[in-house]
C-alpha cells in the first residue's frame, strides 16, 4: 500500500492509521495541520528519543503502533517524576505545559503517531532524522 505523506491539513482525510504510521520511516512527518489540531507520524530509532520537550498551552496525545519504550513526564525539565514503560497499542496523554520524553528502549524502530491540540510544527514539516529536527530553526 502506498501512502501520501504530504500535509493535507484542512482537507478531509481518511487513512488506516496503523499502516500509515508503520509505513513512515522519517523521524517526523507532519501529515495533517488544521486550525486547532495537528498530526505527525514518528519513527524513533533504537536508543534515540523524541527529545525532552514541553508544549506551552498545547495538550498532546501519542499512540505507540510498534516497538517499546520509556515515557517520562514531569513539571520541570529536571523533575520527570512520572515514568511508564510503553509498547504496541499504548496511548500517552501529555497535559499542556508538562515536560516529557519517550525513549526507544527496544531493538526495533519505535513507530508512533501524535496529535497536538493546537498545531506545534509548521505545516508540511518533515524531519528525516532526529538531528534534522534539532537543527531546524523553525523548531523550539
Amino acid at each position: 500500500m502506498t501512502f501520501d505523506f504530504t500535509d493535507r491539513g484542512k482537507k478531509p482525510v481518511v487513512e488506516n492509521i496503523e499502516e500509515w504510521t508503520k509505513a513512515n520511516d522519517n523521524y517526523r512527518t507532519t501529515v495533517w495541520t488544521g486550525s486547532k489540531m495537528q498530526m505527525t507520524l514518528m519513527t524513533i530509532q533504537p536508543g534515540d528519543d523524541i527529545g525532552l520537550e514541553v508544549h506551552e498551552g498545547i495538550d498532546q496525545f501519542l499512540r505507540i503502533e510498534s516497538g517499546k519504550g520509556l515515557c517520562q513526564m514531569g513539571p520541570a525539565e529536571d523533575q520527570l517524576d512520572f515514568e511508564q514503560e510503553v509498547e504496541d497499542d499504548f496511548a500517552i496523554f501529555v497535559p499542556a505545559d508538562t515536560w516529557h520524553n519517550v525513549t526507544n528502549t527496544g531493538d526495533q524502530p519505535l513507530k508512533l503517531y501524535t496529535l497536538y491540540a493546537g498545531p506545534d510544527h509548521l505545516p508540511g514539516t518533515v524531519h528525516p532524522t532526529h538531528e534534522d529536527a534539532e537543527n531546524d530553526p523553525n523548531e523550539h
